[in-house]
């Protein structure tokens, strides 16, 4: 978009290829993420970006034949109910909180601004919601605790409806009445990929960039001030790059800013570089003939509650087209997170019979006889927005405020899903133009 507005933009880029760790896997007949498996249609710049690079990729909206969501639950996966019959039958909540989230409209909104995720839903909804419901889904998205994460940062959304019309429930119906624009309507909240893996998105971003402005392979990567300006050096495989511009954005992760931006005090970087991440591994397994349970579902998620080994496994061969072959099936297992640092820790060899043991008693067959086997780990996977992200936040600011011209962006702030760092990418972009 920086370009689109007529800016000379350069992208320096440490890796040999752009998009982290947004790439796409290939081996016999499997296709798998090696990163982010999906995104989520959440804004309206994220629409509108899949637009602009639709003749260089090609979105795929997961098979709504396989939107279920299953939690673990008392050696059993159950599904998450989509409506009032399966809300009532379900024995994920108890019958206390299903009777008294009939009360949510009407409890009084909270007044911590820094209340917690877990703090809030139980006050709102019941402890069993926040056990089978809410505690799986933080799991699965920040790999988090929801007792640490503060909702007003990790949840913004959902800490709005409260504040705006002071409820969940009544704050949805009301949002949904809400006259919205041809474009708002296509804010479908759908999970998408782009046909033939997520790496499709990332070349078609590449190919709208103009010739020599993508800069990778750069090593021991220094940002400097200059009068009028900024000064970017590092080492390429090619030479020495030497980039002189009015403007900087970074996007990299917190404890590597320190060492980009040297000209800025230590003691400044206190509050941002304490932000924690997440350790999460990922394990792809790949069975060209599954003989294990029904797998027709978006995935699983496992409740902390149950004492599992696991985060949760998505079913990627059942929502996404062509990533297994014909009988095949693709799983995608997370493992570590914030309460399991020590899985993380593992050696591969023990990590990898870890998730054997969980997956063959889950999914009712020997998951050794995997015809794929691949293993990620990611030790700054995700930052978690916890009590200490109003002094972070704070610390961005007044670092912004004091170099004009410097921008400190990426999953420090502004949510961690793809689709916020788009919309971020798009503010930024309008700010600048």
């Amino acid at each position: 978009y920086l370009q689109k507005y007529g800016k000379k933009v350069a992208v320096v880029e440490k890796a040999p290829r752009i998009g982290g760790v947004m790439q796409t896997g290939k081996q016999d007949g499997f296709v798998f993420e090696k990163g982010p498996n999906t995104g989520v249609i959440g804004n309206t710049e994220i629409v509108e970006l899949l637009d602009e690079l639709q003749d260089h990729c090609e979105p795929e909206i997961a098979n709504p034949e396989a939107k279920r969501r299953l939690i673990w639950k008392g050696n059993k996966w159950r599904a998450i109910p989509s409506g009032l019959p399966g809300a009532i039958a379900t024995p994920l909540f108890s019958w206390h909180d299903k009777f008294r989230i009939l009360g949510e409209p009407w409890r009084k909104p909270g007044t911590n601004p820094n209340e917690s995720v877990a703090d809030m839903v139980k006050r709102r909804m019941g402890k069993s919601f926040l056990e089978y419901a809410v505690d799986p889904f933080i799991s699965g998205i920040y790999a988090g605790d929801p007792a640490q994460l503060i909702t007003k940062y990790a949840l913004p959304k959902l800490y709005m409806l409260e504040q705006d019309y002071g409820s969940f429930i009544k704050g949805a119906i009301a949002k949904k009445k809400l006259p919205k624009t041809d474009l708002e309507k296509r804010v479908s909240r759908e999970v998408f990929s782009t046909k033939g893996g997520l790496h499709q998105l990332i070349q078609a971003l590449g190919k709208k960039m103009a010739k020599n402005s993508i800069h990778t392979k750069v090593d021991a990567c220094t940002v400097q001030t200059i009068a009028g300006g900024y000064r970017v050096q590092g080492n390429t495989p090619d030479g020495a790059l030497n980039l002189t511009t009015q403007q900087v954005i970074t996007t990299v992760n917190a404890p590597a800013l320190p060492h980009l931006l040297p000209f800025i005090p230590k003691q400044q970087w206190a509050p941002i570089t304490r932000l924690r991440y997440a350790k999460v591994a990922q394990v792809v397994l790949g069975f060209k003939n599954w003989t294990g349970t029904d797998v027709n579902a978006f995935g699983g998620l496992i409740p902390s509650k149950e004492k599992r080994s696991i985060l949760g496994v998505l079913f990627t061969s059942s929502f996404l087209m062509e990533r297994a072959p014909k009988g095949g099936v693709v799983l995608s297992t997370f493992v570590g997170g914030i309460q399991h640092e020590e899985v993380y820790r593992l050696s591969k060899d023990e990590l990898l019979n870890l998730v054997h043991n969980e997956l063959t008693a889950m999914m009712q067959t020997d998951t050794r006889k995997a015809d794929l086997v691949k293993l990620f780990r990611y030790p700054n996977a995700i930052p978690q927005y916890d009590i200490t992200s109003p002094e972070r936040l704070e610390a961005i600011a007044a670092i912004e405020k004091e170099y004009p011209g410097l921008i400190l962006a990426g999953n420090i702030r502004d949510g961690i899903g793809m689709a916020d760092r788009i919309k971020q990418a798009r503010t930024l972009s309008d700010q600048l133009r």
